[in-house]
Order: C-alpha cells, then sequence, then structure tokens
C-alpha cells in the first residue's frame, strides 16, 4: 500500500507522537510511506526514521500552521492509496485533497481524525462531510462527530490512541530524579506532562494543590514547554510553591519522569483521549483528571482513575488525598491495574493493526470491479 500521511508541524503536542509512531510503523510493516508537513522542523521532527519519504512545503519556517502551498499536487505526486490527515489543519485540506485525488486518482481515499476537544473549524466541518471516512480516538469523539456534526455513524471508526512509550516489562522506581528535586520516600509526587497551552489548564492544577492541607507531603510535576507556561511559573511564584511545583522543560521521553511519580494529575478541559494519561497509567500511576472528553475512557476499569467534575476543586483534592493516604500494598494493586489495563487497550501493534485493516478494507472497496 501507498500511505500518505499528512501533519501542519511536527510540534511536541500528543497527536504528533501518533503521527510519529504511526508512520514509523507503516513504514516498518513494510507500506510505502510518506509524510508531508506544512512547516519545517519542529521539536519531533527527528522521531522520524529513515524508511519514511519527507516532504515540507514551507521551504523555511514561515510559523503559519495553516499555510501548505502546493499541497494538492504533492499528493497528487505521490500517488497514494490512502491519505491520512492528522492534527486540525491538515483536516481542514482534506476534502480539498479528496476533491483532487477523485479527479485524478479516483481509488484514492482520504482518511481524516478526530482528535480534538475543541470546537472544529467550518473547512474541517466540510471535511467531515466530504471525506469517505473518519477515525475518532475516542467513543466520546465518535459520539461527539454523529451528535454535534452529523457525521455518519456507518463511516466513523474508533481507533484508540496508541502507547507512545511503552514501559518495559518490570519498572524501578527512579530515586535519582526524585532525590535531585528534593523528594523523600514520603513525597507524593504528582505528575502532568503536557504542552502548556490554556486548555491544558496547568494554572488551575497549580491552584488545586496549593491548598493541600499544610501537613500533606506533596510536589507537583510539570513537563512540557509551551506558550502558557510561564504565566504558570507566575503563579507558582505568587503562592509560593517553587519549592513543590517543579517545572521540567520538555522531555523528548518522559518514561523516567512517570517512573519517579506517584499519581498523574491532569486539569485539561479540552481532550479527545490523554495521551499522557495512557502513558502515565502505562507505567503504573493511579490518576486524577477533569472531566473531558475521552478521559473516562483512559481510565479502564475506573478504579485506576478518577474523571472528576470541571471546576470542583474540592473533589479533585479529596481524590488526591484518598491516593496519599492509601497503604503500600494497596498503592501496588492499584498501580499493577492501571498498568494492566492500560498496556492492554492502548497496545501499539493492536492499534496499528486496526489502522493497516481499515485501509486494506477501504482499498478493497474503492478497487475497480
Amino acid at each position: 500500500m501507498k500511505i500518505l500521511i499528512l501533519q501542519d508541524y511536527l510540534r511536541s503536542g500528543g497527536t504528533e507522537r501518533q503521527t510519529a509512531l504511526l508512520a514509523n510503523a507503516f513504514a516498518d510493516a513494510g507500506h510505502v510511506t510518506r509524510l508531508i508537513t506544512f512547516r519545517p522542523g519542529g521539536a519531533l521532527d527527528a522521531n522520524i526514521n529513515e524508511r519514511v519519504t519527507r516532504r515540507t512545503l514551507q521551504r523555511i519556517d514561515l510559523g503559519l500552521d495553516w499555510f501548505a502551498p502546493g499541497l494538492r499536487k504533492a499528493v497528487l505526486a505521490a500517488e497514494p492509496d490512502i491519505v491520512l490527515c492528522m492534527g486540525r489543519m491538515a483536516n481542514c485540506y482534506a476534502g480539498t485533497v479528496q476533491r483532487a485525488l477523485n479527479r485524478r486518482r479516483p481509488g484514492a481515499a482520504v482518511v481524516a481524525t478526530m482528535r480534538t476537544g475543541k470546537r472544529l473549524p467550518l473547512s474541517f466541518r466540510r471535511s467531515l462531510a466530504e471525506v469517505p471516512h473518519v477515525v475518532a480516538n475516542s467513543r466520546d469523539a465518535r459520539d461527539t462527530l454523529i451528535r454535534e456534526y452529523r457525521v455518519p455513524d456507518a463511516k466513523i471508526w474508533v481507533i484508540h490512541n496508541s502507547l507512545v512509550f511503552p514501559p518495559e516489562s518490570t519498572l524501578t522506581r527512579n530515586e535519582t530524579l526524585r532525590r535531585q528535586h528534593g523528594a523523600t520516600d514520603r513525597t507524593n509526587v504528582m505528575v502532568c506532562v503536557a504542552m502548556f497551552r490554556p486548555e491544558k489548564n496547568q494554572r488551575e492544577l497549580i491552584e488545586i494543590v496549593a491548598r493541600l492541607p499544610p501537613t500533606a507531603d506533596w510536589q507537583l510535576w510539570l513537563g512540557g514547554d509551551g506558550p502558557a507556561r510561564a504565566a504558570c511559573e507566575a503563579r507558582a511564584a505568587a503562592l509560593r510553591l517553587e519549592s513543590r511545583v517543579k517545572f521540567l522543560g520538555f522531555e523528548a521521553d518522559p518514561s523516567p519522569i512517570y517512573r519517579a511519580a506517584d499519581i498523574a494529575v491532569h486539569a485539561s478541559w479540552s481532550e479527545a483521549l490523554s495521551n499522557f494519561l495512557i502513558e502515565a497509567q502505562a507505567h503504573g500511576l493511579p490518576a486524577v483528571a477533569y472531566e473531558a472528553q475521552g478521559i473516562r475512557e483512559c481510565f479502564i476499569p475506573l478504579e485506576t482513575g478518577w474523571a472528576i467534575p470541571r471546576d470542583d476543586h474540592e473533589a479533585f483534592r479529596s481524590a488526591l488525598l484518598r491516593l496519599m493516604a492509601e497503604s503500600a500494598s494497596e498503592r501496588a494493586e492499584r498501580s499493577a491495574l492501571a498498568r494492566e489495563a492500560a498496556r492492554q487497550t492502548f497496545d501499539p501493534a493492536r492499534q496499528v493493526a486496526a489502522y493497516l485493516e481499515l485501509f486494506e478494507r477501504i482499498r478493497a472497496d474503492r478497487l475497480p470491479t
């Protein structure tokens, strides 16, 4: 199969990590795989392996996620069987690409993806009406497509996100990193790894933990980078939490952070399926998170985490204190449950196989009889 993936920019987000994983896996499976990005570079640019053919549409990085000069020409030159659109901007062009293929390569199909909890732009919504297939990364996302955007259920396929960083079969606690940040054996280290964007809401996490009881021994580690980081650092300083709230920056592989932490926390109000919660639970971390699209699907079974109504700080703190009070045996049992559930449900081989099975079905359906 000839598979073409479209992505605006390889920034350090969850969708971009999924793009890199899928592109590499398709190529490793023997398929001719191409990746077209609108902008050059990005934090994850080096994560694409050499078996994936690359093309960038902007000769220099103009900082414009939406600008895709020569996209139709580049797609047609690739002669794809399947075009997979990843991210909001790529999906905004999905309908345009499908129309171009209908004229010049009618057997080819565009597969749009729904991987966001944000309101979809008009061009994205138009694309949903024009493409023959849409992959949603959670059942919640599928329901949103049906309810809010009137996408027929028959053209939607649910394929969950993959574990980008499958943990080792046995996990050793990262005591070195804990000591580096001043955490003792009794310290409850809470972690959130996400881009610093307003919708990820790290600022509210800081405000929630700031009112934990004075006797509680805790730290909050925030991994990632982005435009909202400076405001979060300022808020932590204003609350005099510099010794407890740690800003770890972007990590290409956050696995060492997960192995040093005790609890995953997330206050995001815009999700489709949280890559962070999946990865953290696969490393054995129970989780407390605000309700958002796809959050409950990260907690399979629900005993691995708590979905808290948005803005309910007291309920969030109550769940944290419950976890902090657990005995060593209770923590070990919950950790094992979270690890096993996440590894089975979001196994990369399983998700990649689901994509390839879908592509083969689409290709067979569109071949002339």
